[in-house]
């Protein structure tokens, strides 16, 4: 089989690269990043910068794939989301550029990386019961930019199934994390951006560390593993539906930070940026459906999750400084 992963320069797109050779496929990457900036490359694959808004890029890299894998999009964690609106939306271009492509190439599969940034905001102010389930994502009401690029993305999928018989499958992922990600930079999550200031105020010999917003935002985080996991799962079963692919487990910004000073070994003060950008309020995964569709949720257990990414940043960050 030929699957094409586009964003395989990306977090997510390194690690699927890997798993699907392992599984013995023969794998075309495409990124708009450098091959020598990609987080992972890998030999026996075919690599190309390409920019695929670009619809004669797209036709050129989908002919004769079995498989295409979409997790090209322009984003990055909330405070990049916030404030890079219009080229988030522009990622649009890229889903339908794909899925033309893939549908006169007669692709027989077809994958799409949706988010969490799909629901409706209104609907993730509960401390008590932060759970959203797919059918929150109506009325929409979504993330302004990223949300409503992925949401409009998620329906073409859904027509092009309808109009072309182009078989689709549709993951929300909620807050992925691990190894051989964004760091640094400003595109960063916050499990990422956490260990990183920790690591900063560790070799530094400082005290304290910026968070934003009050700590008590809830959110669940999900692994890189059973991120891929919860991919190829949906990927070979029947279902069309956008599903949540996330942990259902979720703690408050306060509780990473308390898991990343058990980590570190390190206790710090926490200055609390109230005016920085800190997203929904209350947001975890209600794994119902992928329970009953998949009969598989998430599991990877978050300190060990975080205790990788944690000596992962920190070799790189030793690299660098």
């Amino acid at each position: 089989m030929r699957a094409l992963i586009a964003g395989a320069g990306g977090f997510i797109g390194g690690h699927l690269t890997r798993d699907l050779l392992k599984k013995g496929y023969e794998v075309i990457c495409a990124d708009i990043k450098p091959v020598n900036e990609w987080y992972q490359s890998f030999e026996g694959t075919q690599k190309f910068q390409m920019n695929l808004k670009n619809l004669d890029n797209c036709k050129k890299i989908t002919k004769s794939v079995d498989h295409v894998y979409n997790l090209a999009c322009n984003m990055g964690g909330m405070g990049f989301i916030e404030n890079n609106k219009a080229d988030c939306m522009l990622s649009v271009l890229i889903n339908t550029n794909l899925l033309i492509s893939s549908k006169e190439s007669n692709v027989k599969k077809y994958f799409f990386s949706s988010s969490a940034c799909v629901y409706a905001r209104d609907k993730q102010k509960d401390f008590e019961n932060p759970y959203i389930k797919e059918s929150d994502a109506y009325p929409a009401a979504c993330e302004d930019g990223y949300g409503w690029e992925k949401l409009f993305s998620e329906r073409m999928c859904r027509h092009f199934f309808e109009d072309y018989g182009l078989e689709t499958r549709i993951g929300r992922f909620h807050n992925c994390y691990g190894p051989y990600g964004t760091w640094k930079g400003g595109r960063e999550k916050a499990p990422a951006a956490l260990s990183r200031k920790f690591i900063e105020a560790k070799e530094k010999n400082l005290n304290e560390i910026e968070i934003w917003g009050d700590g008590k935002q809830l959110r669940s985080f999900m692994y890189i593993d059973d991120c891929i996991t919860g991919i190829n799962l949906l990927f070979e079963s029947n279902y069309r539906e956008p599903i949540n692919i996330g942990a259902s487990d979720f703690v408050s910004i306060n509780e990473l930070v308390d898991l990343l000073e058990k980590i570190s070994e390190m206790k710090v003060k926490r200055k609390y940026m109230l005016d920085a950008p800190k997203g929904v309020d209350a947001r975890s995964s209600d794994n119902t459906q992928i329970k009953n569709i998949l009969k598989w949720e998430p599991n990877f257990e978050l300190h060990e999750g975080l205790k990788n990414t944690f000596e992962w940043i920190y070799k790189e960050y030793k690299k660098t400084n």
